[in-house]
């Protein structure tokens, strides 16, 4: 491949990336009700955390952004009274980010409404090509050497809902939604 090609394709995926990145959190802020895209994400990532573990800091390292970020994502939370701060009880230097019961209504009705939104967004993709995009935007991550502290781990926040309930009536709607291409 020549060499003008290759920055071009270069271009083309960086610049797409960029915009796909606004364009997607744009219309997940309007399937989330209470809540943007940004502090869903902040809510999934301390999902993925122990309870005693949910600091500003490991919030920002889990979704790849600074601490100043995230400040920013929780300042505006805790002001709607959906999270409170508390003062760390391993690291007095830092504060554990709670989940209040206001905040838990609207995480229940986000989590749905994400879930229904990731149905739309890959309509028109198979699990392969999920799988593939996936294994494909990792290796992006790690451009600079650092692995993606994932979401992989299975995520739990105790949101006062019947799990097996929720899952069922949730992932009902979604196959719904979600029309499975056939996998060649």
């Amino acid at each position: 491949m020549d060499v003008f090609k290759e920055l071009f394709l270069m271009q083309q995926a960086y610049a797409t990336l960029f915009s796909l990145t606004n364009k997607v959190q744009m219309v997940g802020d309007k399937y989330l009700e209470g809540l943007t895209s940004r502090q869903y994400m902040a809510v999934v990532a301390m999902a993925h955390l122990d309870e005693d573990e949910r600091t500003i800091n490991n919030i920002a390292r889990k979704l790849g952004t600074t601490k100043q970020s995230v400040k920013q994502l929780i300042d505006i939370m805790e002001k709607k009274g959906y999270i409170k701060t508390v003062p760390s009880t391993k690291d007095k230097r830092a504060v554990n980010v709670v989940i209040t019961e206001e905040g838990t209504k609207v995480i229940v009705k986000c989590t749905e409404n994400g879930i229904y939104l990731f149905a739309d967004l890959f309509k028109d993709f198979s699990s392969n090509e999920i799988e593939t995009l996936w294994k494909l935007l990792k290796k992006l991550y790690h451009f600079d050497g650092e692995e993606q502290d994932g979401f992989e781990s299975e995520g739990f926040l105790d949101l006062g809902v019947d799990p097996s309930e929720f899952e069922q009536k949730v992932l009902k709607e979604f196959g719904k939604r979600r029309i499975l291409k056939k996998e060649l």
